[in-house]
């Protein structure tokens, strides 16, 4: 292994090491650097190179590709045409002049930290030990208290090529020193070995924890109020399901967000706390917290027990103050080349007995946001415990938040694909068309809630599609009234609420009249025409709550228009299914929720429903082998093509993605043509 090869494997194990302890480091924060040398391929002549994370990357999961690696003496030579803070934004454009080889990650706004300090091993961290104590009114005192003269203080300043310029001349000052606090932020170590630095890191982690638990007050948030305690699991849940739908319509005023609930100890903790609204109206401080949860966060002002009516009508009033409360704050401190307002929603709404919601534009970015709350509630408990929570004013935080790098940063993102933002709920999904419409609907960037009667196979095809913060699995009966109750709830609970229904859970039995049961009647009547009602009942009601507007797509068929043979309680039920979407086309409407429904032919590769024996009496019906079934229905249709699972889901996804924004009320064929089933 050549010594470059050694360095970056050294570089790459020593911070996926710290990156996988949230005690360490917060997901997608901070950042590590080596320097070493490597062949120029020009030259031939080895040339001296930083290896630091880049632009957006991961310590946990950070891999070689996401390293910028840039030549560090023309790193270093801008320290010749810096022209000065007023102007250091611009140093960033020139990292890009500075870049090794082609490839790697886009170098961030830390660089300059990484580079200009004389070691060969720097680590900048985010750990709540150590933000606690850069967040102290007195953190500069505490600094020197915890540590002495081996970890030195550094006011706060914006990270930027200043910063690594200070940071620089405080590493030359102070040969003693392993590392810095920086104020308001975070740490820095160093060390001339990756191990070294790694150790560094640590120990300023570990003396920072342990001078907490030694020192801290018993109590930091001040007294346990018991009127806004954690309610009864089960009655948190209720409550949290109930509320969700209208907390995320709330943060979705501006643009559609998903959503995530957090319950955990220490949120409970600091929302019984007395000292709730005080800090929380002092905001975040450490960047990477701020801007994911945006300055503070909405707080009910109302005690646990509060009814879901009363919590409803006050979220409204608070959020309305809290839109006005933050236009305000963007006005106080925009200037005329500021980036546009991008929203005054609130990012986290904190209510008390019943826990934390986060919203972001996909469930990873609502669940790391709640995350890094509660990095934010670690932060104030430690500095309160030993000191007064003391973060950086608003201007600063401001002049982060609408940063023109920060802003160029978002500008870069890939645009959104058509259905970003949006929540399903496929019943039937663990199989046929169920499982191909989920799988379209996320490739096409949605959220799925997958519910089916097989449980495993639900949670299977969710594993297939990304796992949680993409789809969940959840079993349901729609033919029971309780379990439809209890399956909307739980996939509220999942991402916030619900955008697109699609109501595919299904099963037939073939039977000729005489020999259709009352029990065959009902178990088809049920599963289709009572199971899709209940659905659609229940998903409305969320819908409503959200006044966020949505989709209801019926699979029905081709079956609920034309007569075929020995199928007198499937094709009754269709047909129920089918006068379903009128009716509700036209009592939802008013609410922007549309109603539409797709009509396939037998599809029966894939399917649960013909391999459970729906198929083989199909086939003893038409004459022909079960095998050659798809066939047999492909030649009686007008396209001579045999309908898939996957023609399906193109067509939810026709009915869904927005083109068709303005019909509702309509069944679409999907049946390669059937003549005798055409829509009159």
């Amino acid at each position: 292994m050549s010594d470059a090869a050694r360095t970056i494997a050294d570089l790459l194990q020593r911070s996926n090491a710290l990156g996988s302890d949230p005690a360490n480091t917060n997901y997608a924060g901070g950042n590590t650097s080596a320097k070493g040398t490597d062949r120029d391929p020009v030259t031939g002549e080895d040339v001296e190179l930083l290896w630091v994370k880049g632009s957006g990357g991961d310590l946990g999961t950070l891999q070689e590709k996401g390293l910028a690696v840039l030549r560090l003496d023309r790193v270093r030579a801008l320290r010749e045409v810096y022209p000065g803070l007023e102007r250091e934004d611009e140093m960033v454009a020139a990292f890009d002049h500075c870049l090794f080889g082609k490839g790697g990650a886009a170098p961030s706004i830390d660089t300059a930290m990484h580079a200009l300090v004389d070691a060969a091993h720097v680590d900048h961290l985010h750990p709540d030990a150590g933000i606690a104590l850069a967040t102290a009114a007195d953190g500069e005192r505490l600094t020197r208290e915890v540590f002495g003269d081996a970890v030195v203080w550094v006011p706060w300043r914006r990270p930027g090529f200043q910063l690594g310029l200070d940071i620089a001349a405080i590493k030359e000052e102070n040969p003693q020193a392993i590392g810095c606090i920086l104020g308001g932020h975070g740490i820095t170590a160093w060390g001339e070995t990756s191990q070294q630095a790694q150790e560094n890191s640590l120990r300023i982690i570990r003396e920072a924890q342990a001078y907490l638990d030694a020192h801290g007050a018993a109590e930091p948030f001040g007294a346990h109020d018991a009127a806004r305690a954690a309610l009864p699991e089960a009655e948190r849940r209720a409550k949290a399901s109930a509320l969700f739908p209208v907390i995320r319509g709330l943060a979705s005023t501006d643009a559609p967000m998903v959503g995530h609930w957090t319950d955990s100890a220490d949120v409970h903790e600091f929302l019984a706390s007395e000292k709730l609204a005080a800090l929380a109206e002092l905001g975040t401080s450490c960047p990477d917290h701020f801007l994911r949860t945006k300055v503070k966060p909405l707080v009910l002002d109302l005690p646990a027990d509060a009814s879901i009516e009363d919590s409803v009508a006050r979220l409204k009033e608070l959020h309305e103050a809290y839109r006005a409360d933050y236009t305000a704050y963007y006005e106080r401190h925009a200037e005329a080349d500021s980036p546009a307002i991008r929203g005054a929603d609130p990012a986290i709404v904190l209510v008390p007995g019943v826990g934390m919601f986060s919203f972001g534009k996909d469930k990873q970015t609502a669940r790391v946001a709640g995350e890094f709350y509660v990095n934010a509630i670690h932060v104030m408990r430690g500095a309160e415990s030993v000191s007064t929570y003391a973060p950086i004013d608003e201007a600063e935080k401001f002049r982060i938040e609408y940063w023109a790098l920060e802003e160029a940063k978002l500008q870069r993102m890939p645009a959104e694909k058509p259905l970003a933002r949006r929540v399903a709920f496929v019943t039937g999904g663990g199989s046929g068309i169920g499982k191909a419409t989920a799988e379209r609907l996320v490739a096409e960037g949605a959220h799925v809630v997958i519910a089916d009667l097989n449980l495993e196979n639900a949670q299977k095809v969710a594993e297939e599609l990304g796992g949680p913060d993409r789809a969940a699995a959840i079993r349901a009966d729609v033919s029971d009234e309780q379990a439809v109750i209890d399956a909307v709830h739980e996939a509220v609970l999942f991402f916030g609420g619900l955008d697109l229904i699609v109501n595919n859970a299904g099963l037939s039995l073939s039977k000729p009249l005489l020999e259709t049961t009352a029990k065959d009647w009902d178990l088809q009547h049920d599963v289709m025409a009572r199971g899709s009602f209940l659905v659609s009942r229940e998903t409305a009601r969320v819908m409503l709550d959200q006044d966020m507007g949505g989709d209801i797509i019926y699979i029905s068929s081709k079956n609920s228009v034309f007569a075929g043979p020995n199928n007198i309680a499937y094709s009754a039920t269709k047909a129920d299914q089918a006068h379903q979407v009128r009716l509700l086309a036209a009592e939802l409407g008013g609410h922007q929720i549309r109603v539409n429904g797709i009509n396939p032919d037998g599809v029966v590769r894939g399917s649960g429903i013909f391999a459970g024996g729906w198929g083989a009496s199909r086939a003893k019906v038409y004459g022909v082998e079960e095998e050659n079934l798809g066939e047999f229905y492909a030649q009686r249709t007008l396209l001579k093509r045999e309908v898939l699972p996957e023609n399906v889901a193109n067509a939810v996804f026709a009915l869904t993605a927005g083109d068709l924004s303005h019909t509702t009320g309509l069944h679409i064929p999907v049946d390669a043509g059937v003549a005798a089933a055409f829509l009159r």
